[in-house]
């Protein structure tokens, strides 16, 4: 399978804060920015295997700025790791102040999708080939993610075995 790079799986969105967007503190709502960090990631993880993709996990959504009604809000999102089935999807949220131009890193989120075939079965991806510095370190620093991933699933697993789905509606 040919090696594919950052770059091929870069999707940008831009978008307007609207007062419909924003919470009681007059920023942008934690959930609608979520929203769109999954959707432009699984753009990203399509174009880098071009097969159908589902959301395995949103590994982290760290909020660093808020992100005000008078902010353009920019995610830049693509793959930056490949495991055999698995693609890490690096999005990074820039907010800009529409009125002085000023941009900030809002926030940073990593995602895990996995392609699937016709069948829906979890199905080989391409390698990822990184080229900027930016693309690089988070090449060389997925390895640690992709471990902790491992270890919080593991955990969650066993978490959920102790766990009722009826508890409530007997």
């Amino acid at each position: 399978m040919e090696p594919v790079t950052c770059k091929t799986s870069l999707t940008i969105k831009t978008s307007h804060v609207f007062p419909n967007d924003v919470n009681n503190h007059g920023t942008l709502f934690g959930g609608a920015l979520m929203r769109n960090i999954d959707d432009v990631a699984s753009i990203s993880a399509m174009r880098h295997c071009r097969k159908s993709v589902v959301t395995a996990s949103t590994d982290s959504v760290d909020f660093l700025s808020p992100i005000e009604q008078t902010d353009s809000v920019c995610l830049e999102s693509y793959v930056s790791y490949t495991g055999k089935t698995s693609m890490e999807i690096f999005v990074k949220i820039i907010a800009e102040n529409l009125f002085t131009g000023e941009r900030r890193i809002a926030a940073t989120s990593f995602l895990t999708f996995v392609a699937l075939d016709e069948n829906g079965v979890p199905t080989p991806v391409p390698p990822v080939v990184p080229e900027t510095a930016e693309e690089k370190m988070m090449y060389e620093t997925a390895k640690g993610r992709a471990d902790l991933r491992r270890l919080r699933r593991e955990e969650s697993k066993k978490f959920a075995q102790h766990l009722t789905t009826n508890k409530y509606w007997e």
